[in-house]
């Protein structure tokens, strides 16, 4: 039996599920995963973002429960220091937790009006001058990374940061967000990876709608 369990809500909708799942996937952890019904109240607040005390996705090992993705990100890197989660060298690790910090408090218009939505896909959607500019800020952020590091993760092995942009990525896909060679290369490096592959025929094969994140275009 594993020794940590992982509650996550849906996986076609939930990009904190999305970061702690893959979090513990990179950090080597065995854990059984505990899904929460997408109408379960905890559930909907996370997913919509309508909750400021989001305790999904959850992870309990050995007496700790851990339940902000961040604060899961460090818990993971310090029981498993050999899985890479942070760098190794202490200015790339200052770099990675800043740029993880930032996807964590920021992009909230980038949030709203581009929900994640991994069986949506909505060609030619309009993306509106504020959510564009957290957009551009993204790339930014990927773009001075990875021509630091050169690739193919953004801070060369994969790391924390990966999993944390990486429903970011999906929404660039979903959105069919425009992006140039380099930036493409990334995102399709993480949607190539077997966890997230996993993650989005799992996706697929919800049942269960939510309507409010449903975009009619």
């Amino acid at each position: 039996m594993a020794k940590a369990t992982l509650t996550i809500s849906s996986k076609n909708y939930s990009s904190w599920s999305l970061r702690g799942w893959l979090l513990t996937r990179f950090s080597g952890l065995e854990f059984e995963e505990i899904v929460t019904a997408p109408d379960d109240p905890s559930a909907r607040a996370e997913i919509l973002l309508l909750s400021p005390t989001i305790l999904v996705p959850c992870l309990r090992h050995e007496g700790a429960t851990v339940w902000d993705t961040l604060a899961i990100a460090e818990y993971l890197n310090e029981i498993r220091p050999d899985a890479g989660l942070l760098p190794a060298d202490r200015v790339h690790r200052a770099h990675c937790r800043s740029i993880c910090g930032e996807i964590h408090s920021g992009f909230t218009t980038l949030r709203a009006s581009l929900p994640v939505n991994l069986k949506g896909h909505f060609p030619n959607f309009k993306i509106w001058m504020r959510a564009q500019a957290d957009v551009d800020r993204v790339c930014t952020i990927w773009r001075e990374c990875l021509a630091e590091s050169g690739g193919p993760f953004l801070f060369g092995e994969r790391s924390m940061a990966d999993a944390m942009y990486a429903p970011v990525v999906t929404r660039f896909k979903t959105y069919d967000v425009k992006l140039d060679a380099r930036m493409k290369q990334y995102a399709d490096v993480i949607l190539g990876m077997p966890e997230m592959q996993e993650w989005i025929e799992a996706a697929k094969a919800e049942p269960s709608d939510i309507e409010e994140l449903e975009v009619d275009y």
